[in-house]
């Protein structure tokens, strides 16, 4: 394992005023603040008075109109004068966006107005120009550039950590500059702490500054601090597939929200937050993530978790389903469904209770109206607009009956008012049928949905002919129901996986076709896939080399998370040629504890004694069980010395402090100030078994200051040297 030393860097350091360099950089940071406190003074009052204007012209305006439907000549006038109206209403709204995003962007650097500043030569001779960057960018009214958004091609400069000879690309143009200084501050709204000059780039100042904090109960944005490895990731051109393999530690998901960031800004004016789903290992580690974007001045993606997509998607006794699928399955339903003709016994009849609302020859007259279409998902979207009309016919046809009529005659006016809003009272029997048809659409409105969910076909009964089966998994039901339906997203642009090592091939793959037409983000570390039947990243490559026509692979070899002692431990149960690039750049701590007990009693105390330590520890203990029936057996074991351990299976968010008993499943994905493991021994971890391997692995990388280990008998092969 490599070792960084901040010792070696060459750098300027500054924190007192009497320094001319901080009393200069001091003069400027209130120059800035103060014309961001004027910016944001004026643009509220634009947008107060923008407001009153709207209100104004839009009372004058509708005062003007006749409301005149006496002719289709006078009705078409005044639809036109409303028109008129609306327009004049968008015009001012399109104002108020741009002055509000101005606004926002005022209020997120008036916090911190920026984190860096570089001086760049573009031509020999002339002065270094200085720039400024900042989470957001902003200009003056006269556009001079006050700080520079740290998602502009031109900061990338500082990114690159390379002084001397640089470049950038803007515009598809690569543009080469000196860079003759890197600066970096310590800035809390007008106030400059420190400032760190890099004169060469082996470590970052203000990453150690930053690393030094305590680790906090939700994530922050690393903005200020990301390394160049980093970096590449979060400028990676545009591509189908991306997997990012990251040791633990290595800041993969603060690199993966970053990315998310900067995507949002190269596409500023395409992209919407609705268009990116991020996919997340639990709901603990979605609350833990949920700020860092609105802290850049973003809104968060869709987020969710494969099992709140499973339950969108599919039924759910479907949906709750663990059984593992070979990918190799899907891989069949690809080749079969070329062949695919629908057969009678295909259909489903749609019930209302006793009410048939579309039988079977309906749906075999509509299907063997479109024989001349494949089988698949255009045929299946020709059939679903029939069937829509022929619902809606059939409702129809109830609407005009007697027996729905007398339900109306029988309504209490409560019923009434609740059902239509207004009571029944027609005037005729036309408005009876309205009122009748009203009724029955609401009524029926799960079967409109039925339709639309392409209940009507028997998805298991195709799926079992075209295999050759008994039975369909859930996830080859759900697989052949896009392949027959186009069952999907076709409007998400990006898909983030987190955790990837967590999925199987087949769960992947169904991924990959639901969102057919997104980029995927796969971010991962294959030695921390903790579950057995999970996908190798080779078979990551090859699910999206099939269905997306390639992947292009990142690496981060670096850890910010673990003091170098910690990074060795779990760096130890590498192979020898991975544990050779990794490197941590935290300052040293105390070393691992390593305590066995070949006595329960001994053992029990030791335990008890330590979480009693746990509780009194500065920061957040996490004592991380395998397993949920490890984890419930390890609170009983304790007994009394339990009292005061926050339980992670109903805690909905990470406290700040104190400790807490958490099983690995939950952890994944988590930081915590010391961890505990309660044991190490050889029959929880064997040496032999790579998921337990890996386990340990996980369990070591989750600390970022003390890690103590207790074995109770004897200490697992894997850590011994």
């Amino acid at each position: 394992m490599q070792e960084n030393t901040a010792a070696e860097d060459a750098q300027a350091f500054g924190t007192s005023p009497d320094d001319p360099v901080f009393a200069t950089e001091q003069a400027h940071l209130s120059e800035v603040y103060a014309e961001l406190e004027k910016m944001r003074g004026e643009l509220v009052r634009k947008m107060e008075a923008t407001s009153a204007a709207a209100a104004r012209d839009k009372l004058d305006l509708l005062s003007e109109i006749s409301n005149d439907f006496t002719s289709d000549t006078e009705t078409s006038e005044t639809y036109a004068s409303y028109g008129a109206v609306n327009s004049v209403i968008d015009s001012y709204n399109a104002q108020q966006e741009v002055t509000a995003d101005k606004l926002a962007r005022c209020r997120l650097l008036l916090r911190q107005p920026y984190f860096a500043k570089v001086a760049l030569q573009f031509k020999p001779g002339q002065p270094p120009k200085e720039l400024y960057i900042g989470a957001a960018g902003i200009s003056d009214d006269n556009y001079k550039r006050l700080v520079v958004d740290w998602r502009s091609p031109v900061a990338e400069t500082y990114y690159n950590q390379s002084n001397g000879a640089t470049s950038y690309v803007a515009n598809g143009r690569t543009i080469h500059v000196d860079l003759a200084c890197r600066r970096q501050f310590d800035i809390e709204a007008d106030t400059l702490h420190a400032y760190f000059d890099t004169t060469v780039a082996i470590q970052d100042a203000l990453l150690l500054e930053s690393l030094s904090h305590q680790r906090t109960a939700q994530m922050k944005a690393i903005t200020a601090t990301i390394q160049r490895e980093q970096n590449e990731v979060v400028r990676h051109e545009d591509v189908p597939a991306l997997l990012v393999a990251g040791i633990a530690g290595s800041g993969k998901t603060s690199v993966l929200l970053q990315r998310i960031a900067y995507l949002f800004y190269q596409n500023r004016t395409e992209l919407d937050p609705s268009e990116v789903f991020l996919i997340t290992p639990n709901p603990i580690f979605r609350t833990y993530i949920e700020n860092v974007l609105p802290d850049m001045g973003e809104r968060n993606p869709e987020t969710l978790t494969w099992a709140e997509f499973a339950s969108r998607v599919m039924p759910l006794d479907k949906a709750a389903e663990k059984k593992s699928v070979p990918v190799s399955a899907l891989w069949r339903i690809d080749e079969a469904i070329a062949n695919l003709e629908f057969e009678d016994g295909d259909f489903r009849e749609l019930h209302h209770g006793n009410v048939k609302l579309l039988g079977i020859n309906q749906i075999r007259k509509v299907n063997a109206k479109y024989r001349n279409v494949p089988a698949g998902p255009h045929r299946a979207t020709l059939m679903r607009e029939d069937l829509e009309d022929a619902l809606e016919a059939r409702v129809k046809q109830l609407a005009s009956g007697s027996a729905v009529l007398e339900e109306l005659e029988g309504m209490t006016l409560n019923e009434q008012l609740s059902q239509f809003g207004e009571p029944y009272a027609p005037v005729d029997e036309k408005e009876a049928r309205d009122f009748a048809l009203r009724l029955l659409q609401d009524r029926y409105q799960g079967a409109f949905r039925a339709v639309q969910d392409d209940a009507w076909l028997r998805i298991d009964r195709i799926g079992m002919r075209l295999l050759g089966e008994k039975s369909l998994s859930a996830l080859e039901w759900l697989y052949l129901k896009m392949a027959i339906t186009g069952l999907g997203d076709a409007y998400a642009k990006y898909v983030m996986i987190d955790e990837v090592q967590d999925y199987s091939a087949a769960q992947l793959a169904v991924l990959a076709r639901f969102f057919r037409r997104a980029h995927f983000m796969l971010l991962g570390d294959e030695n921390q896939a903790i579950n057995p039947n999970t996908a190798s990243f080779a078979e990551v490559r090859e699910v999206f080399t099939r269905l997306r026509g390639g992947i292009s692979t990142c690496s981060l070899l670096t850890s910010y998370r673990s003091s170098p002692e910690i990074t060795e431990i779990f760096a130890g149960l590498l192979p020898a040629e991975q544990r050779a690039k990794i490197s941590s750049v935290q300052r040293a701590s105390e070393p691992v504890r390593v305590d066995c007990y070949g006595n329960d009693d001994e053992y029990a105390a030791a335990l008890r004694e330590a979480v009693a330590r746990a509780k009194e520890n500065d920061g957040l203990t996490a004592i991380v069980a395998p397993w949920k029936h490890e984890a419930k057996r390890l609170r009983a074991f304790l007994g009394d010395a339990a009292d005061g351990l926050v339980d992670m299976e109903t805690a909905a968010e990470l406290p700040t402090n104190g400790a807490m008993i958490i099983t690995l499943q939950l952890a994944k994905g988590l930081e915590f100030d010391h961890v505990i493991v309660p044991d190490a021994s050889a029959r929880v971890f064997p040496a032999d078994d790579r998921v337990a391997k890996n386990r340990l692995y996980t369990t070591v990388s989750r600390a970022t200051r003390s890690v103590q280990i207790l074995c109770r008998g004897e200490l697992t092969p894997l850590l011994k040297k």
